[in-house]
């Protein structure tokens, strides 16, 4: 007798199955809702100190001024505003990686959670820096320009733009090495390429850093330029350790 037997088929279990659209979707929503409250509870948080950060960054003027009734109050606002962005960024970056892991393989996982972390981090210090020691060394040099008949009038919205522009600015920066790995990771650039163009890229850091710097004298420029060659060096090692695993 002959006993036919079906072939069973075995399922594979998935580490990842793709969820329908809907889903995808509705997670999104969350991840917006709750990245959404952060920004909001830490602005609130900020709000409180809105006062003392203005005494700290007006300390080289002395006073700043307002030129309209609503002009203090939408300053206050957009100030903790983007201290609250700030804070809230580790909470919102953590909801951004809470929706996209799902989808990427484990090696990706480590690539973008690593990218993720050391970009902030590369962002804080970089700001941090400027926040500390380049405004208050270049914003008072600029007011040396003043006179008896040179009064500074600088309004409090202007200052502020001012102000976030350059702490901007030196987070951007600071990505330098960052931005060196990744090329290195991905083929496009080699440490040996690097230290060969090293005197070009001192000529060039020091030309950006006199573009840049809101004061034109030779201290203030180095206060740009130090860090941007200090980041460079470090960038050829990171290369040279990201070359040697590859091999």
């Amino acid at each position: 007798m002959d006993i036919q037997t079906k072939p069973v088929r075995i399922r594979r279990p998935q580490l990842d199955e793709p969820s329908p659209l809907l889903a995808h979707l509705d997670e999104l929503r969350k991840c917006l809702i709750v990245s959404a409250i952060a920004v909001i509870v830490c602005s609130c948080v900020a709000y409180s100190w809105v006062d003392p950060i203005i005494r700290d960054i007006a300390k080289p003027i002395g006073k700043l001024y307002f030129t309209s009734p609503m002009e203090a109050f939408w300053s206050r606002l957009k100030l903790a505003f983007f201290v609250g962005i700030f804070l809230s960024m580790p909470l919102v970056l953590s909801q951004v990686w809470r929706f996209v892991h799902r989808g990427l393989f484990p090696k990706e996982k480590r690539f973008i959670f690593w990218l993720t972390t050391v970009s902030f981090a590369l962002f804080a210090m970089g700001s941090a820096f400027c926040y500390f020691v380049v405004l208050p060394a270049g914003v008072k040099f600029l007011m040396e320009y003043g006179s008896d008949v040179l009064l500074p009038m600088i309004s409090i919205t202007r200052y502020l733009s001012f102000v976030a522009g350059m702490v901007f600015s030196f987070g951007i920066i600071f990505e330098l090495p960052l931005v060196i790995a990744i090329l290195v990771k991905a083929g496009m650039l080699k440490s040996i390429t690097l230290r060969k163009n090293r005197r070009y890229a001192i000529v060039l850091v020091f030309i950006a850093a006199a573009i840049l710097t809101p004061t034109p004298d030779a201290f203030n420029q180095l206060l740009m330029a130090v860090p941007l060659l200090v980041l460079y060096e470090i960038g050829v090692i990171v290369a040279r350790i990201i070359e040697r695993r590859r091999k």
